[in-house]
């Protein structure tokens, strides 16, 4: 089995690997407070040189989370972007999740990356990511700054992958949800369905759910009663994205601060959640994960 460089912060409930050089992503979170390790983030099964995020269990989402439409206007300049997943139309999920972060900090049970892009098109920016854990919690802060010399419209987020099994409930009140057209962008907001509202703890739907909530309150309920452990998520944003394919054995809770393809939608991308980052304005996240 391939070895990938790593780093592991442990205390004595929690246990964190980190993957500096693939998108300074998780490749797992496990509980070890009981009498054995339980993975509370989908674990990389390893074996490959380079795995690619989508196998791992939680990377970073900057400077701008799921998909854009080919590009945005901004300040009457037009800045297209190519699509950067293979099979995929448009771009997706940023930038930074692609790329190597270097170590700036490391302790027992926190870590501090760093990305430089002060070369990036369109987006030019120095970000940072810290993972550290206090007791039964990990707390992400993920950070960007806008190294470039034009405000641009600046978005973050977190693409954790969790455990599902047939027990599994979750619970995040939302406003809204948007419905997605043939070519996965939001096309209408509307009220919640019945199967998809989690305002109460509820299982994940039988069918496939790939959507965005609006009006999220910040904060996130995920049990498993097969293994006992609850998972409360806190951010400061307010949306959430819920992917999860008709019977696998995970899904994703995506908490992030902005809309799908907020760049391109009615209204500014303001309105739907990004900030516009002026030359050396930054903007900052944080994500707590709380295990019981």
């Amino acid at each position: 089995m391939t070895k990938l460089a790593s780093l592991v912060l442990r205390n004595a409930q929690l246990s964190a690997e980190i993957l500096p050089g693939f998108g300074g992503a998780l490749s797992r979170l496990d509980w070890i407070g009981g009498a054995a390790p339980v993975p509370v983030l989908r674990p990389y099964a390893g074996g490959e040189a380079a795995p690619r995020p989508n196998q791992l269990a939680c990377f970073p989402l900057l400077p701008w989370s799921n998909r854009m439409a080919g590009g945005f206007s901004h300040g009457g300049q037009r800045y297209d972007i190519a699509p950067n997943r293979e099979g995929d139309p448009f771009p997706i999920h940023g930038e930074g999740w692609q790329r190597p972060w270097t170590v700036a900090f490391q302790s027992a049970s926190q870590a501090l990356l760093m990305l430089e892009r002060r070369d990036g098109v369109p987006f030019s920016y120095r970000a940072s990511l810290e993972y550290a854990l206090r007791g039964n919690t990990l707390v992400v802060t993920l950070e960007a700054t806008n190294t470039g010399a034009l405000a641009l419209p600046f978005g973050l987020g977190l693409h954790p992958w969790m455990p599902r099994a047939p027990g599994t409930t979750l619970q995040a009140a939302a406003r809204e949800v948007w419905m997605a057209g043939a070519d996965k962008l939001p096309a209408h907001a509307q009220a919640i369905p019945e199967a998809w509202s989690f305002e109460r703890a509820r299982a994940l739907p039988d069918g496939p759910i790939d959507n965005i909530f609006e009006g999220w309150d910040g904060k996130a309920r995920i049990r498993w009663p097969e293994n006992g452990l609850n998972l409360e998520i806190a951010a400061d944003g307010a949306y959430y994205i819920v992917y999860a394919p008709a019977g696998g054995d995970f899904f994703c809770f995506e908490p992030v601060d902005h809309l799908i393809n907020a760049h391109n939608m009615a209204g500014g991308p303001a309105r739907h959640g990004l900030t516009v980052l002026a030359p050396g304005q930054r903007l900052r996240r944080t994500f707590s994960f709380a295990v019981t």
